[in-house]
């Protein structure tokens, strides 16, 4: 289960995220560097954490034209990504672009594909700001539904979503569908700017294929001890499945 557990690399020196890496190496399937790490230190930050150990998902968030993302995907193929993430909000040209890049690149070079992830609704968004603040109607669950069937269909390998949508997801698309969960929070551990939440035994029971979890972890006075609990969760979720 501890292959599940995605740590967030919300740091903003390489010094920071070397000691995260290194405490809990081992101890999660991987680790994620989002916009502060990778502006801070940098695209060689990505290899670094590689080289002592750590598969790296790398969480950018591309939005762009598709002949944009698509070349942008063949740079997350030659270094090595696990995985990366492009909005699903950018369409189906978009996004097929990736995907077809994302295969192309990889075969070229002979390595394994990354996996390729919409993000779908951002977890810190509540259901007032989604129809009064970015002016969408409906329910977030019908918009994330709706765009996780368009990934599919593009050839992405999977969405993030909060916790909240994972039934839905499951439901509209399958089982093969790659589902990860930010806006995982143990009840030991403060809600932050989250919206949609649920911990992780909760977060598993319905489905979820990763989990990524931050600050319950990096901010804790013992990461490797927060790591534990935190699987400790996740597999009492699994037993629920």
């Amino acid at each position: 289960m501890k292959e599940k557990l995605i740590v967030a690399l919300d740091v903003s020196t390489r010094d920071q995220a070397f000691e995260l890496v290194k405490q809990l190496d081992g101890e999660v399937g991987a680790f994620k560097i989002g916009m502060q790490l990778y502006n801070s230190e940098g695209p060689d930050i990505v290899r670094d954490i590689q080289r002592i150990g750590g598969k790296v998902f790398v969480d950018l968030k591309f939005h762009d034209i598709p002949n944009t993302v698509g070349q942008t995907s063949r740079v997350m193929v030659r270094r090595e990504a696990f995985m990366f993430t492009l909005h699903a909000s950018g369409g189906f040209k978009m996004l097929k672009a990736a995907a077809d890049s994302c295969a192309d690149e990889a075969a070229l070079l002979k390595v394994d594909k990354p996996l390729l992830l919409a993000v779908t609704v951002l977890t810190s968004i509540s259901q007032d700001a989604f129809n009064n603040e970015i002016g969408l109607s409906g329910t977030i669950e019908q918009q994330v539904t709706k765009w996780a069937a368009l990934a599919k269909q593009a050839g992405i390998d999977g969405v993030v979503c909060s916790p909240w949508e994972i039934s839905a997801i499951r439901h509209a698309c399958g089982e093969n569908l790659l589902i990860v969960t930010p806006g995982v929070r143990p009840a030991w551990a403060a809600k932050g700017d989250q919206e949609r939440i649920m911990t992780p035994k909760e977060a598993i029971a319905r489905g979820a294929s990763y989990l990524v979890v931050g600050r319950p972890i990096t901010a804790h006075t013992n990461p490797v001890e927060a790591v534990k609990m935190i699987v400790a969760e996740m597999e009492e979720g699994a037993k629920a499945l």
